[in-house]
Order: C-alpha cells, then sequence, then structure tokens
C-alpha cells in the first residue's frame, strides 16, 4: 500500500480479529502466510524493516539440494532440498532457472573423482533424474575458461539452481495477498501481549509515524530468522541460536566470464566455495564465520572476508589477475544457525526447528529452498492452537499459473516475458501496461526494465530508495557505485510515483549511497 493508503487503512486493518500473528517478513514468514492464507486463516505479516531486508536477500541465491550435507550424513535434508528445488524449477519459471555446476578434478586436490562422482550420484536418485557427468580436461576447459590448468584431470559437472531471492520473498508475499492475506512493512513487534503465561499478540511499533497499535491473534509466530532469541527472551527462554555470517563479491561477467558455475575447496580451510553467474553479473561466495556484529544494523564484509574470497578466485583463476579493485559490490547476510556447539562455523546442523514456548512459535533455522516445507512443518504444530480450523496440509503447487502477457507486453522476447511473469505473477501484465514510453527496454548492463522501477515504486510497498534498488530490484549491485549513473532517470520515477519532493529525494539518496558505501561496496583499510 503506498503512504496514503497505509495511513488511511491500517488502523483498521489492526484491529480485525487475527488467527494468526506471523512476525518476520524474510523468505520464512511469507511462506508461512501464503499457506495460512490458502487455507483459510485469517492471517496478518508484520515486518520491522523491509521485506526480506534481513538474510533473505543475502542469500547465496542458490536453490540447491545441499550436496555438501551429504559429506555430513544429512540425507533427509538433502533429499527434501532437492525435491523443492525441483518444484520450484517447475513451479517458478522465470525465477528459479536451472544453474549448471563445474567442479575440477585435480591431482592430489580433494574431494577425488570418485567421491565427488558417489555424492553425485546420490543426489541424482534423489532427484529422480541424471544430470551428472565427467569430462575430460580439455572439454572441462572449454566449459570453465581461465581456470588453473596445471594438475587438471577432468572435472564433474552437475545441474542446481538459483534465483533472485528477495523477488521470490516478493512474489510468494503477492500469492498470499490474493489469498487474503496481509502483509505490512516497517511495522515491528515492541512488545507481545501475553494473559497470564500466553502470548495473544503484540504492540507493535509504526516506523512511519511512530505510533503502537496493539493486534491480537490467536496464535503468534515468529518467523525472524537471527532475530529470533530476542522475541524468545520476551518469554523467558535462553538463546539458542548461532548467528554466521556469509558473505559474497560481485564482480562484472566481463572480469570473471563463466559459462557455468565453478565450485572449488578453499586452498586454506577447504570449505567450498563458489563463482556462477548471476543476473549479469558473476558472483562469488561464501564466508562462514560467526556473527559477532549486533543484528540491528546491516551486516557487512569484513576486509578478512573479502581477503579470503579473493585468494580463492586468484587460485582457480590465476591467469584473470582479479583484485579488489574489480569488485562492483559486497554483501553479507546473517544465517539462523541452530547452536549445538560445533567448533567449526560450517559444520552446525541446516535443519529447521520449531519451538512452542508460552503460546510463541518459534521457526528457526533451514534454507531458502526449504520455505514450503517449513510452512507446512509450522502449521501442522499451530493446527492444536487453532481449535476449529482443519485443513489438507499437503504440499499444493508453490504458485498458480499466471495468465499469458498481451498488448504491450508483445514488444518483449519471450524470455523477457519469462522473466517477468516469474518475478511478478499476474502483477506482469499490469507492470508492462503502466510502462511509459522507452520503460520495456532493459536498463544498461542488467535484466531490468525500467518498467520495474516503476512498478516497484508505485505497487510494492516502497518507502526508501535502498526499498527499490537492493529488494525491488538489484541494481545497487549490479552498476558501478550502487547505480549512480541511473539517478537523475530515477528522481523523476520516484517524484512521480512516490511523491518525493526535491528535499525528499535528496534526503534519500544520501541515506542510500551512505548505506551502500557501508554496507555494500569494498571494505576500507587493514
Amino acid at each position: 500500500m503506498n503512504s496514503v493508503a497505509r495511513s488511511e487503512e491500517l488502523p483498521g486493518i489492526l484491529a480485525r480479529e487475527w488467527d494468526v500473528l506471523i512476525v518476520g517478513g524474510g523468505i520464512t514468514g511469507a511462506g508461512i502466510l501464503l499457506e495460512a492464507s490458502r487455507r483459510g486463516l485469517k492471517a496478518l505479516l508484520v515486518e520491522q524493516r523491509d521485506f526480506a531486508w534481513g538474510t533473505s536477500s543475502r542469500s547465496s541465491k542458490l536453490v540447491h539440494g545441499g550436496l555438501r550435507y551429504l559429506k555430513q550424513g544429512q540425507f533427509g535434508m538433502t533429499r527434501e532440498s532437492v525435491h523443492e528445488r525441483q518444484a520450484l524449477l517447475a513451479d517458478a519459471a522465470g525465477l528459479v532457472e536451472p544453474q549448471g555446476f563445474a567442479f575440477g578434478d585435480y591431482a592430489g586436490r580433494k574431494p577425488g573423482r570418485r567421491q565427488f562422482m558417489l555424492g553425485l550420484a546420490i543426489y541424482d536418485v534423489m532427484a529422480g533424474r541424471r544430470a551428472r557427468r565427467y569430462v575430460e580436461a580439455a572439454d572441462f576447459a572449454m566449459l570453465a575458461p581461465h581456470i588453473e590448468r596445471a594438475g587438471l584431470r577432468g572435472g564433474m559437472l552437475y545441474q542446481d539452481a538459483k534465483t533472485d531471492d528477495a523477488r521470490l520473498v516478493l512474489r510468494v508475499l503477492r500469492e498470499a495477498r490474493r489469498h487474503g492475506g496481509v502483509a505490512v512493512n516497517y511495522l515491528g513487534v515492541a512488545s507481545l501481549l501475553r494473559e497470564g503465561d500466553k502470548v495473544v499478540g503484540a504492540t507493535l511499533h509504526d516506523a512511519a509515524d511512530g505510533a503502537a497499535p496493539a493486534v491480537r491473534a490467536r496464535l503468534v509466530i515468529s518467523a525472524t530468522g537471527a532475530w529470533a532469541d530476542k522475541l524468545r527472551g520476551q518469554v523467558g527462554q535462553a538463546p539458542k541460536l548461532r548467528p554466521l555470517r556469509g558473505s559474497h563479491l560481485l564482480l562484472p561477467a566481463w572480469r570473471l566470464p563463466l559459462a557455468q558455475a565453478v565450485s572449488l575447496m578453499h586452498p586454506h580451510d577447504g570449505r567450498p566455495v563458489f563463482a556462477y553467474p548471476w543476473e549479469g553479473v558473476s558472483l562469488v561466495g561464501t564466508t562462514d564465520v560467526d556473527h559477532a556484529g549486533g543484528l540491528d544494523s546491516e551486516a557487512a564484509i569484513t576486509r578478512g572476508e573479502l581477503d579470503y574470497l579473493l585468494v580463492a578466485l586468484r587460485w582457480q583463476f590465476p591467469g584473470l589477475d582479479l583484485g579488489e579493485h574489480d569488485v562492483l559490490a559486497t554483501f553479507a547476510g546473517v544465517r539462523p544457525v541452530i547452536d549445538s556447539g560445533q567448533l567449526d562455523p560450517s559444520k552446525e546442523a541446516r535443519e529447521h526447528a520449531l519451538w512452542l514456548e508460552n503460546g510463541l512459535l518459534t521457526v528457526a533455522g533451514g534454507k531458502l529452498t526449504t520455505f514450503r516445507v517449513i510452512a507446512l512443518d509450522a502449521l501442522r504444530r499451530a493446527a492444536p492452537l487453532l481449535p476449529g480450523w482443519q485443513a489438507d496440509l499437503r504440499p499444493l503447487p508453490i504458485f498458480d499459473a499466471a495468465p499469458p502477457l498481451s498488448g504491450k507486453a508483445l514488444l518483449l522476447d519471450a524470455q523477457q516475458r519469462e522473466r517477468l511473469l516469474g518475478r511478478h505473477g499476474a502483477d506482469a501484465q499490469a507492470l508492462c501496461d503502466a510502462a511509459h514510453d522507452g520503460e520495456l527496454s532493459p536498463i544498461p548492463g542488467t535484466q531490468t526494465l525500467w518498467a520495474q522501477l516503476r512498478w516497484g515504486a508505485r505497487m510494492e510497498d516502497v518507502r526508501h530508495l535502498d526499498d527499490l534498488l537492493l529488494r525491488r530490484t538489484r541494481l545497487g549491485l549490479q552498476l558501478a557505485g550502487g547505480a549512480l549513473a541511473i539517478m537523475p532517470r530515477l528522481r523523476a520515477i520516484c517524484r512521480t510515483e512516490l511523491g518525493w519532493d526535491d528535499a525528499r529525494w535528496d534526503a534519500e539518496q544520501l541515506r542510500y549511497l551512505t548505506l551502500w558505501q557501508r554496507h555494500y561496496s569494498v571494505p576500507q583499510g587493514a
């Protein structure tokens, strides 16, 4: 809703009787809202910042089965993830896309061909299809140009998938709203409401005007990710999470040209590192370190993590002479991993968990890929707490099919139309119809249309410039300097669609560029 509609409609919305209040606007909360709404529950989701502001816009963007979890014996999680990957590829075409991976087989490096191919065989059995193959050195070098040739014996090829994680959250929320769910950003929980020991709702805090409305619900579900222990603390529970930071680099595709994703084990510690083509750039990740900083400000890559990833790149692609001057942008996210006391952060399990404590149902852990499984597990746990509600909790198609595009949209090629439908669903037609002259063309250097900026500003709950450039689109990660070159044209769009005058634009631009420099650029100093 836009700012005017929000101020007029929000008090009435919050005063309704709710079955479920979901706290947290990442992929877990969005998934629960969708699955609850399509099964008849009156569900409200609130997010203290922007939708997908936290981990769900800062993941590695991979929709994968977790090949490395096989090594840790987590077969159930891998099987579940592979199944959900296949479902997303089928139901979210244009948003979730296949991605080929290549892993070099080098003399003296681990894991060797036999061990790796055995893992891939299990992976394929779980997926119900054969995607693995081994190729000799010459063929592998053609598929993965610029890699280190010394000691190369060949390589293993396999399939996973990738997505735009923030757009996935927004698409899930869009589907949930179509089924009657309500989602509001910049509306956080100040405190939980309780009757005796039982949680019965929450007092909220509206970032727009400081209002503190109270909302009552039959059940409160915390899907706040790495922030879950803060809310659990209000019902007297000890912390259970270990926040782990994963940081990433984005480089121009011409500096790190990739025909396939290239996966490798880091030469220092043997952790998996990957580089793959994403949204017109090359994405490199990831680290896995304890996040010692607070959770109230955005996470950012450290100098040590930057150097760690650059070492891996130079080792795997020695002829490219890559350095920090090649980095377009960086981003870091904090994973909500359940603490089991492992010395090595990478050995912590990634399964999700549910805790019901004094009427507060907390959902923690898990992966982007398995958000539907997590949501359905949460509703199974919630069912006994919602007398009178009965529903079939077997998985439904993740998204309903959107009608084909027509009219002005036919100016786009088939790939562009599929991309729009994947990201915007049934809104894709209205997005194209709303485009001004020339706005159905891509922004130079990206696959994003100018029309997507206009639609995001008009219809997708944008309150700040970073909402538009870092989550509704990913232009702040794809274009130099956080997208400085398009600011004049973007200013005109924001003036029309958001009603921002010169003073508001100047304040938003300064706020965004300061944020980008602190949290999305190359870290300064040693």
